[in-house]
Order: C-alpha cells, then structure tokens, then sequence
C-alpha cells in the first residue's frame, strides 16, 4: 500500500502500461485526485475526473502531485524527474505497485534475450499443475490487469525488463536471470547502469527466496551471488549445477528430464532458456513427466528463431528480435552450415560487433551478407577487421522488399536466408514486429 500513499498521483506516459495505471487506480482508489502527463495529445482511456498535461511541457507539473507513476519508457534520470525526487516527491511505477499489492507468488524473468521465450515455458509447466497461473509483464498484458481476482494461491510469470527494474522496491519469490550482455545502452548510459538496473531482480529477495542463474555469465553469477535466497544452478555444460546436459540429455538434480531432440526450439540460447523453465518447474514441485510434456508440445514465438517458409527452393527463417550480435551468433549455431544468406543490420544504439564480425568472417559456409544501415556498415568493417579479401557477397539495402530479392537471387537452392539483425530495427520499420512481419509476408505473400 505505501506505493500509493497520498491523495494525488500522476500518471508520467500513457502507453499500455500508463492507461493498465489508469484503469487501476480507478477501480481502486476512486478518491485519489488522478493527473496524467504525456509528449503526445492523447485521450484518457476510461471515463472520470483526470487532469491532462500534454504536449512538449508534459513535464512541467510533476511536484503538483503527491505521487508519479513513471512509465518503463521514461529514464528515472530524467532532469524533471530527479528533482520531483529532491523535492520529496515519491516515483514508482506500475511493477512496484503489483509487487506491493499482488497477494499471489511472483515468478519474475529478466535477462537480455530470452526472457519471452523462457516466461512462456515456465508459463506452460506451472499450469499443468498449478490452477491460477497468470503470464504477465513484457510477454503478456500488463501486471495490475491480472490482479483482479488473484489470491494467495495464485502464480504470476512476469517477464520483467531493466526499465521495470531500475527503480523496483521489490524482487520475485523466484528470480530467473539469464544472460546479460550489452543492451538499451542509449536508455540507461552505461553497460554498468544497465546490469545494475537487471540486478534489482535480487536485491530485496529474502532467504526464502530463490535465484534461478547460470553461473558462467559473470554478471548473472554477481546479480545472484547477491541474493540472500537458495541458489538453483543450471548449466549446458556443467553437471556440478542443479540443471545440466549430459550425452544430449537434460537433467535435473542428477534425474533425467528429457531428450535434447525432444525440444522444439532450436539452438543453446533456447537450451538455456529450456534449463531455466525445468529449473523453475523443480523448485515448485512440478512432476518430470508433466514438466517433459509441457516442453514437448510448445510451439516457439513468433520473430525468434521462426520458420518463415519457403521460397523458390530456399528456407527462410525470421529471427528479428535478435537486436544484438549474441543473439545473431546463437541463431546461426542453431541453423548450423546452411546458413548462406544472412540479413543484418539495423538502427545504430553503440554496440560492439566485434565478436560477431569475427564470426562471420571464419564461417565458410556464409556466401552472402544483406545489410541495413547504419550498423550494417559496423558489421562489415569488423568482418574485413579479420579477413580484409574475404569472399562473402556484400550487399546494402534500405528495404525488406530489397533484401528479400538479393536474397532469392544469391541463396542456392535448399540453402538457408536467416533474417537476424543484431540490431534494433527504429528508422526504417516501427520495431522489431513490423521488420519481421515484412520479412515473412515477402516470403508467403
């Protein structure tokens, strides 16, 4: 309750997450004087007393409320924000405020890439044997839209990213954290910002708790070594960990779960992600077998290492949520040699591809590189960094309709064209939704 206390809040960016605000507070606190404040002219959602503050001062009455919701859009290093801060005025955001009211077990997900993949599994394992499992978060709607009705036996998936994180007063029952590399540098300024921003996930576990990590990322291992919770290890290549492989096989506490090639996601990101879920599903209680059908039979999301179809003889993947050059190395491990084509490149946030540029450059079977400005030409300049006479084919795009005819007239019959950018897809598509919607329906359209 003490999210809320006060007689005024304003509601600072009305997205999905500002408008699920709205709705809550009105369903909730009826008498609290409700303000909301946005750079767009918007019009409230629901019905009731609101003050709107619009426009390019949309920041300009903050200390005129008791409480800002801030939205995950909006840096808590804003200028106007911080002073609200000095001026004693209370932030918090619409996660804080589920954590504080939610009366059910939190299953929380953070990590740079996976996050929806892994949430969605545990999502599947817990219903096979809990009755009130809610997907909230990124991957789903947002959290306070699910709290009507919840009680002490309920179980919340959220998948939580680092702008929900940042200033989070709360962490999860069980906190999974996978892999995290360089992202969102732009929004939090530094690498150092940013896994700080991620390690919040732990910071307020108690020894009841529990941290679901992979020890070999050093920045996962220091967000979980930081947990005053049980530890649950899980590891592709280390069978000292609770959840491991061993002789292609998944185990959990030394008992077999499953085959490898009984998991339908492809790659070791999603063997990750897969050890993650069993991870999850132990530590509740959920039986082997009932943890093996629910991996069996799920069917992977969309833009995330997705079969897009096939064109004139050649397969086409769309993997366009891989936003950084990890993500793109581990799609082009998991289609493995027939990789020909591959489509990169995209919106320019000060990554590194250096990693990736030596990737590509020592992988024969790569003939083709399709590449969209600006990072294109980053990745290019860090293939050449290791192979300056190398012979993959170099083209530059500033279309998916471009990409897509270089692509049928390069690749070589029952080869492979993977859509994986290692970059944010902002300039020429909406996001990374809209790039690979264009990609797939240039492919079965």
């Amino acid at each position: 309750m003490k999210e809320l206390a006060g007689d005024s809040a304003l509601i600072l960016g009305y997205g999905r997450e500002g408008k699920s605000v709205h709705r809550y507070l009105r369903g909730n606190y009826p008498d609290k004087k409700i303000g909301v404040a946005d750079r767009e002219i918007v019009e409230p959602a629901i019905e009731g007393e609101v003050e709107l503050h619009l426009g390019q001062k949309y920041l300009e009455r903050l200390l005129d409320y008791d409480i800002i919701i801030r939205s995950p859009g909006i840096p808590l290093s804003t200028p106007a924000i911080q002073k609200a801060v000095e001026s004693g005025r209370q932030v918090t955001t619409g996660t804080n405020i589920f954590f504080s009211e939610c009366p059910g077990m939190v299953v929380g997900i953070t990590g740079t890439k996976g996050k929806s993949t892994t949430s969605s599994l545990i999502y599947e394992i817990l219903k096979t044997t809990y009755p009130d499992v809610r997907l909230v978060g990124n991957i789903g709607e947002p959290a306070l839209d699910h709290l009507p009705g919840a009680n002490d036996k309920t179980v919340f998936v959220a998948e939580l990213s680092s702008h929900q994180l940042e200033d989070a007063h709360y962490s999860p029952h069980i906190a999974v954290v996978l892999a995290v590399v360089p992202e969102h540098l732009s929004y939090h300024g530094s690498f150092a910002a940013y896994a700080k921003a991620k390690g919040n996930i732990t910071k307020f576990q108690s020894a009841e708790d529990a941290v679901v990590f992979n020890p070999a990322n050093p920045i996962t291992d220091n967000i979980a070594e930081n947990s005053p919770g049980q530890k649950f290890k899980f590891s592709i290549d280390n069978s000292d960990t609770n959840c491991y492989t061993r002789d292609k096989q998944v185990f959990v506490d030394d008992e077999l779960v499953m085959s490898i090639n009984e998991i339908p996601l492809l790659g070791p990101g999603n063997l990750e992600n897969v050890l993650a879920a069993v991870s999850v599903g132990r530590i509740l209680g959920v039986g082997i077998e009932r943890i093996r059908e629910a991996i069996m039979e799920f069917k992977p999301l969309p833009h995330r290492l997705e079969y897009a179809g096939e064109k004139n003889g050649i397969i086409f993947y769309n993997d366009s949520l891989a936003t950084i050059p990890e993500a793109t190395i581990n799609a082009l491990e998991a289609l493995g040699a027939n990789v020909e084509t591959l489509i990169a490149g995209g919106y320019d946030r000060g990554l590194d591809f250096s990693e990736l540029g030596k990737y590509l450059a020592q992988r024969g079977s790569l003939k083709n590189l399709i590449l969209f400005p600006t990072t294109g030409e980053k990745i290019w300049t860090a293939v050449q960094a290791i192979q300056s006479d190398i012979q993959i084919q170099k083209f530059d795009v500033d279309s998916m309709e471009k990409a897509v005819e270089i692509a049928l007239a390069n690749t070589s019959f029952g080869k492979i064209c993977l859509l994986s950018p290692a970059a944010a897809s902002f300039g020429i598509f909406r996001d990374y939704a809209d790039r690979g919607n264009s990609f797939k329906k240039l492919i079965t359209g």
